[in-house]
């Protein structure tokens, strides 16, 4: 068996938390504590997390996405494939070093895509980026915790609160959609997507996108 190694660590701006990249042969993970956050052999649900908003947008001529969390670019990579060349995709990632991993460790993963003209990626708080904007998106899409509440962050739970939905909504475009991915069920954050005045179909999908690996929740929320 071929031992894990520590490639490097970040710290997670407002907090004393850090980040760590592990990589064993070909596989990478980001570890936050005890708690995977992402596993380059698992892209299955995180690649759902596009693939399903980008249906519910298939007839915009335009569309223009914005997506919260880098990660290990699977989301990415997904909703690239899933649009057309008219396609804007910004990506908002709170840690810079994680797009640097995303530049140096994990290129091969990556692939093109960070270099694709219909990527623009930014380094800032996702957070902040939606409280800015009125009408702007068709759709926005959220992976930056294991589910909706603030792990990597306790200031992310703004995100998910009824405030931060309603904030989305806003920054939504009439018919667009909001998709949150999770590692597992929640209900109340269900009951708060419906109360900022979402329609949601909750989506049950495997981690490996074949059928194995464990359950993951996708909420797809459409603005009325």
């Amino acid at each position: 068996m071929i031992p894990w190694e520590k490639i490097d660590t970040a710290r997670i701006p407002g907090t004393e938390d850090e980040l760590r990249l592990m990589r064993r042969g070909k596989e990478f993970s980001i570890m936050l504590g005890t708690n995977e956050l992402m596993n380059s052999r698992l892209s299955g649900s995180e690649a759902a997390l596009a693939t399903l908003a980008a249906k519910k947008i298939e007839k915009v001529a335009k569309p223009h996405l914005l997506v919260g969390g880098l990660g290990m670019g699977f989301t990415l990579r997904a909703a690239l494939g899933a649009l057309g060349n008219k396609a804007q995709i910004v990506v908002v990632e709170l840690v810079p070093a994680v797009v640097a991993w995303a530049r140096g460790p994990m290129a091969e993963i990556f692939g093109d895509s960070l270099g694709d003209p219909r990527v623009s990626i930014r380094e800032a708080d996702v957070t902040e980026i939606i409280r800015s904007h009125r009408s702007k998106f068709d759709a926005i899409l959220l992976d930056v915790d294991n589910g909706p509440e603030g792990l990597t962050r306790k200031a992310n739970d703004a995100l998910y609160s009824s405030a931060g939905l309603k904030a989305a909504h806003t920054a939504l475009r009439p018919g667009g959609v909001l998709a949150v991915w999770s590692s597992g069920p929640n209900p109340a954050f269900a009951k708060r997507l419906h109360g900022a005045g979402f329609d949601v179909n909750e989506v049950n999908i495997r981690a490996t996108g074949r059928g194995g690996g464990a359950r993951h929740i996708i909420w797809i929320a459409t603005k009325n």
